[in-house]
Order: structure tokens, then sequence, then C-alpha cells
């Protein structure tokens, strides 16, 4: 399993610089890390497009086309400020972070595990687990532990 480090440079590259939209690559992994992102609220839409623009009509996407297939992201901002402030990457690829739920609900619930800083308030993680890639109160709802991929505020 590949650890998101492109992603998170390129949301939060785009955050900083202050775009309306950014395209990422499109990978299962990517895919399930924006839709937690857009459930979350941290960005607005999420459209499927090349390495141009996004799509007006579905295209699939195939081993002939893989390559220029993007994910594009529409950005949220309030009053002029970045709703994500920081995406920051947990487990490396020197140093991949497993928690089970025990752990993770100590994360979630204000204590250090791991050597990982207690999430804060409005903050999440996402944790790939092998139910998927799914936000941390989703894993211990599922009773599931995995990988800490990320963490979002």
């Amino acid at each position: 399993m590949t650890v998101p480090h492109d992603l998170c440079a390129r949301i939060q590259n785009g955050f900083r610089a202050r775009l309306a939209s950014i395209a990422v690559p499109e990978s299962k992994m990517n895919l399930s890390i924006v839709k937690i992102l857009y459930e979350q609220g941290f960005i607005s839409s999420v459209q499927r497009g090349n390495h141009i623009k996004p799509d007006e009509v579905f295209t699939p996407t195939v081993p002939t086309n893989i390559a220029t297939r993007k994910l594009w992201l529409d950005l949220k901002y309030r009053d002029n400020e970045p709703v994500l402030k920081y995406m920051q990457c947990v487990s490396k690829g020197s140093k991949r972070i497993y928690m089970n739920v025990q752990e993770l609900m100590d994360l979630a619930s204000g204590k250090r595990a791991k050597f990982v800083p207690p999430l804060k308030p409005g903050e999440i993680a996402i944790v790939s687990t092998s139910k998927g890639v799914l936000e941390i109160k989703d894993a211990l709802e599922s009773r599931t532990g995995g990988e800490v991929l990320c963490r979002v505020w």
C-alpha cells in the first residue's frame, strides 16, 4: 500500500497558492482519501477528468488513458482563508504507523499513541483498514485498526 505523500503535498500547496481547483493523479487510494475530505467539508467538489480539464461527460479509465486521468478538486475557502489548514502524513515509507482499535481510540480521545500526538478538535485522521480507507471515527465504529495515513486540520 502506498503512502499518499504526493496527494497531501498537492492539496496543501493548492490551498497555500489560493487556487480554485487542482488536479491530482487518479488512483483508488487518492479517490478514497479525497472522498473523505469531501464528506468532512474540506473540499467543495470532486470530478474526474484528464490532465487538461475535468470531463463534461463520463469517460471510463482504461489502460490506454490511465496516464492522463486526474481527479479535479475544487478547493474550499471561508472568508478568503483556506478551510484545510494542514495535511500531514503520519505513516512514512521508512516508518509505517499501525494502530489497533484501542490505540486509535486513545488518539481520537486526546491521548498520545505510538509517538503520534493526539488529535485536536476539528482535526481528522485517515486510516487504511481491511475495510478500506476510513476516517478515524468510522474505523472506531467498525472496530477496525489499521495504518494511520494522514491527519488533516
